[in-house]
């Protein structure tokens, strides 16, 4: 597998975007997923990833879009962000990439006044037009799993149940390490995922709050998930999720520390090409 990073590392910090491509380009990564806004993203903007990319032959893996609205109990704010969506379609078939990472929102209101099997029913319509368009375009979509207690996806079971209500070969899932840990998820259900995984997101916490920080700093044991993965045998990236560093200034060794401490965890388990 490859080894990369979400962008928006550097761009928490302030740092523009080429100069950011060319520092994840330096310090060694095979890819990168692409942060942004499809909806308002201008062409000088495409070009500089694009052109920063390819001079650095830095390959775009995923483009990444958080669409809360999907499981929206209002039809026209579903509406709109399927068809936002197939924006961010439209861009990472622009960009290249090989899958849209897409978030999902939480179920409202605790669950209650609102059935939540017409959330998810909602949900997944919204998925399979989104997957159909991507489809189309030789893309797949990576679902991503939040650990939160009102995510929509926020189990393996609930991951695996989704996808084959969906019931289309793209539509597939991500798989977040850190995420994982929160959710009290052991690395021995991710076999359940067999043939269903297209991308990795990698980072630790201290097991209790979202974190998002450098492999290392926090109590994840990272080896057996690694290994887990390795055995579901699909060919994809592992890419560092980083919030914002505690000193914007020392973004770069922020972002450093997190590529050596993931490019060792993946060389002992052999999963990096």
């Amino acid at each position: 597998m490859k080894l990369g990073i979400i962008n928006s590392a550097f761009d928490q910090a302030g740092v523009d975007t080429k100069t950011g491509l060319e520092h994840i380009a330096r310090i060694g990564f095979d890819a990168v997923d692409i942060f942004t806004e499809a909806m308002t993203i201008d062409e000088v903007e495409i070009n500089t990833i694009k052109d920063t990319c390819s001079a650095n032959n830095l390959p775009i893996t995923s483009t990444v879009v958080v669409s809360a609205g999907l499981i929206d109990f209002n039809d026209p704010v579903r509406d709109y962000h399927i068809e936002r969506s197939k924006k961010f379609v439209d861009l990472a078939q622009n960009f290249e990439s090989e899958n849209l990472l897409l978030v999902l929102g939480e179920y409202i209101w605790q669950r209650e006044v609102i059935p939540p099997e017409a959330q998810w029913e909602w949900g997944v319509e919204g998925v399979r037009k989104i997957g159909e368009y991507a489809g189309e375009r030789g893309l797949e979509i990576a679902l991503e799993l939040e650990p939160f207690r009102l995510s929509l996806l926020n189990s393996i079971p609930e991951m695996v149940r989704f996808i084959d209500d969906c019931a289309m070969p793209n539509i597939k899932a991500n798989i977040d390490v850190s995420h994982l840990v929160l959710a009290d998820t052991s690395p021995a259900e991710l076999e359940k995922l067999k043939g269903k995984a297209t991308h990795v997101h990698i980072s630790d916490c201290d097991g209790k709050v979202h974190g998002d920080l450098p492999p290392g700093r926090g109590v994840v044991k990272f080896a057996p998930y690694l290994q887990a993965i390795k055995e579901l045998e699909f060919d994809g990236t592992v890419s560092i999720e980083l919030e914002y560093s505690p000193d914007p200034s020392k973004i770069v060794e922020w972002v450093e520390e997190a590529y050596e401490a993931t490019n060792n965890l993946m060389q002992q388990v052999g999963l990096r090409n």
